[in-house]
C-alpha cells in the first residue's frame, strides 16, 4: 500500500498537498540499493559459513525507516516531476554511492540560488536545513519536498520549548553537522534562544567544571566562542540547561553527559533546585539505537574482527566502529574496493578522520568475522563487502549466492 509523503509547498501557497509513494517507485528504491546477498544471510539466521570464515550480520544494519522514507520519496519526486529539474539541497544521506545514484537519476546537487526558478524542486535531505537556507529557498518559489527525518524533527521541537521556557540547550553533536547546523538554527530562532555544542563526554567534563565552579569561566573562553549561540555569556546562560542530542551520536556517551551535567547543577545549585534549573529528554534516534545494541549483542559472541560499512563521514556509522573497536580488530571501510587483498585494506580507524592502508589484517585459519553497516549504508555495499570478503579470503561464495551475483 502506498504511504503518504509531505510536500512543502512555497511559503506564500500557504497550502500543503500529499504526495503518494507508488508501488513502482518502491520496487525501484529496493532495486538500485537492495541485495539478494544480504537477504539470503538474513534468512539464514543471519550467518554465512564459507569455509574458513564463519560470518555473523548484527541483527540490526543499514537504512534506518527515515533513509527510506527519503529515497523513497525523493525517486517518487523525479517520476511525479518528469518534466521538471529536480535539486537537492546539500547530501541526502552520508553516503556517496546513494547520492550517486541520485545524480543518475536526474536529481542533482543544488549550486547556489540564482539559477532557481519557481518551476524547479528542491529536495531537503533527511538532516533538514537551517532555518534562514529554508527561508532563501522559499523566496524562490520553487517546490520545496521535505525529507527531513521524524527524530530530527522531535530534536527541533524539544530545543524549541527549552528556548521558550528560557533554558539553555546544550547540544551534544558535531558542531558543523548538518543535523546539528540545522539544530542550532531552531534553537535562534526564537527570541533570546541559546545554545552551546559538546561533541563527548571531555567536552562535557569542561563544561562541568564551569559549572559547578570548580573551573573558572575565562578556562574555555575559546570554547565558548567558537561553539556557543552568539553573544553567549557562561555566567548568566548556564544557570537554567536543557540537555538534547544530535540523533546519531552514541546513545551510552550521552547518557553519561546528562548524569555529568545534572550533578555539575546539583553542586552548584542543590538538589532542590535542580529540577527548575536541568531538563534532559533522550532524543537519539530510535533506529541509530537499536543498532548499536545489536552490535554489542553480536561483539558479546566474540568475533576475531569486525567490519563496519558506511561513509567516512556517517556519524552513526562511525559510533558503530567505535564500539566496536573496545573489543576486537575493527576496520570501517566504504565498501567492497577497501577490501585490496587478505593483505591490504584501507579503512578509517576509530576516533581518526583520514583513511589509512594496514596490512596483515585478515589472519589466516578459522575466523569468525562480525559485519554491520550504518543506517545511510545500502545493503548493496553491505552485500559486495561480503563477497569480496569471502574472495579475498580464498574461499568460495556459498552455491545460493551464484543465482543472484555479488551485490545484487
Amino acid at each position: 500500500m502506498a504511504s503518504q509523503v509531505a510536500i512543502t509547498l512555497p511559503e506564500s501557497v500557504h497550502t500543503r498537498s500529499r504526495l503518494f509513494v507508488q508501488s513502482s517507485t518502491r520496487q525501484t528504491v529496493a532495486h538500485h540499493f537492495g541485495s539478494a546477498i544480504v537477504e539470503a544471510v538474513r534468512q539464514q539466521d543471519y550467518t554465512c559459513r564459507a569455509g574458513r570464515l564463519t560470518l555473523h550480520l548484527a541483527r540490526e544494519f543499514g537504512f534506518c525507516y527515515g533513509v527510506d522514507d527519503a529515497l523513497e520519496l525523493a525517486y517518487e519526486a523525479r517520476r511525479r516531476f518528469h518534466d521538471r529539474k529536480i535539486y537537492l539541497a546539500g547530501e541526502i544521506i552520508h553516503n556517496p554511492m546513494v547520492n550517486g545514484q541520485l545524480a543518475a537519476v536526474g536529481i542533482h546537487p543544488l549550486d547556489g540560488l540564482a539559477h532557481l526558478t519557481p518551476q524547479d524542486v528542491v529536495i531537503i535531505p533527511a538532516f533538514g536545513l537551517p532555518t534562514p537556507e529554508l527561508s532563501r529557498l522559499r523566496q524562490t518559489g520553487c517546490t520545496l519536498i521535505d525529507t527531513t527525518c521524524g527524530s530530527v524533527v522531535h530534536v527541533w521541537k524539544r530545543v524549541e520549548r527549552y528556548a521558550r521556557d528560557g533554558f539553555t540547550t546544550v547540544i551534544h553533536g558535531k558542531y558543523d553537522h548538518e543535523e546539528t547546523a540545522a539544530t542550532r538554527s531552531q534553537v535562534l530562532a526564537v527570541p533570546g534562544g541559546r545554545y552551546v555544542v559538546v561533541r563527548d563526554l571531555s567536552e562535557a567534563e569542561r563544561l562541568a567544571d564551569v559549572i559547578s565552579g570548580m573551573q573558572p569561566v575565562d578556562m574555555l573562553h575559546d570554547f565558548f566562542a567558537r561553539f556557543a549561540s552568539p553573544g553567549f555569556d557562561p555566567r548568566r546562560d548556564l544557570e537554567k540547561i536543557g540537555l538534547a542530542n544530535q540523533t546519531t551520536m552514541l546513545a551510552s556517551e550521552s547518557l553519561a553527559i546528562a548524569e555529568r551535567l545534572r550533578a555539575a547543577m546539583t553542586v552548584r545549585y542543590g538538589e532542590d533546585e535542580v529540577p527548575f534549573r536541568f531538563r534532559s529528554f533522550d532524543t537519539i534516534c530510535s533506529a541509530t539505537q537499536v543498532r548499536q545494541d545489536a552490535v554489542a549483542q553480536l561483539l558479546a559472541h566474540g568475533p576475531d574482527l569486525m567490519l563496519v560499512v558506511g561513509g567516512y563521514n556517517s556519524s552513526n556509522t562511525g559510533h558503530l566502529c567505535e564500539m566496536a573497536s573496545a573489543v576486537c580488530p575493527t576496520y570501517h571501510i566504504t565498501g567492497a574496493d577497501c577490501l585490496v587483498s587478505a593483505e591490504r585494506i584501507r579503512h578509517k580507524p576509530a576516533f581518526q578522520t583520514r583513511e589509512v592502508e594496514s596490512r596483515h589484517w585478515l589472519p589466516a585459519g578459522r575466523l569468525t568475522i562480525g559485519l554491520t553497516s550504518g543506517a545511510s549504508t545500502p545493503d548493496r555495499i553491505l552485500g559486495e563487502v561480503m563477497a569480496r570478503l569471502i574472495d579475498v579470503a580464498g574461499e568460495s561464495l556459498p552455491p545460493e549466492w551464484a543465482v543472484s551475483g555479488a551485490g545484487a
